[in-house]
């Protein structure tokens, strides 16, 4: 049985808002001076990329991201955050029976660039300086990029062990 419009629209409500919860609230730590903070919303937008077709999870990626940027007082934030973690969620498949199929893993580590690099780029058009803003990468960008990734490796792999994508499949989903 294949999923409606409806439900893939409801499914990537829900991710939007996992990922809105887990990037604005949960285990968030501010550092750097730019306002930048440490978080486990990238997991859950490589988990959208590993169930929901790429749009949906790309919207949610988007939607649930910039959406924190608004409710943690960082608007300024918001429309870059919206093409960096849009193009983050296209790197992933949801067409595999697995999470943690080869492409997956490969677009974690991609995923995990284009968010230091994007949001490198961002610092550079908010602040005009090219020099501070490298200053950000090994505490914001990487420990985030990495924490995203671990995250997205457990929880990938603890979903495959239970044939998880399989059952929700199963039931239409």
């Amino acid at each position: 049985m294949k999923a409606t419009s409806l439900q893939r629209v409801v499914i990537t409500a829900v991710f939007a808002a996992i990922i809105c919860a887990t990037t604005a609230f949960l285990f968030h730590i501010p550092v750097g001076t730019a306002g930048g903070y440490i978080h486990l919303g990238d997991a859950f937008i490589y988990l959208a990329g590993a169930f929901l077709p790429t749009p949906y999870a790309m919207a949610a990626a988007g939607i649930g991201s910039a959406l924190a940027d608004v409710l943690t007082g960082a608007p300024h934030w918001a429309l870059f955050t919206v093409i960096i973690k849009t193009a983050m969620a296209a790197c992933f498949t949801s067409a595999k029976s697995t999470v943690l199929c080869r492409r997956n893993v490969i677009a974690a580590f991609g995923a995990g660039v284009i968010c230091i690099v994007g949001y490198y780029v961002a610092e550079v058009i908010l602040f005009g300086n090219w020099i501070a803003p490298l200053l950000t990468i090994p505490t914001g960008g990487l420990v985030q990029s990495g924490g995203g990734l671990v995250l997205f490796l457990i929880v990938g792999a603890a979903l495959d062990r239970a044939d998880f994508k399989a059952k929700i499949r199963r039931n239409g989903l």
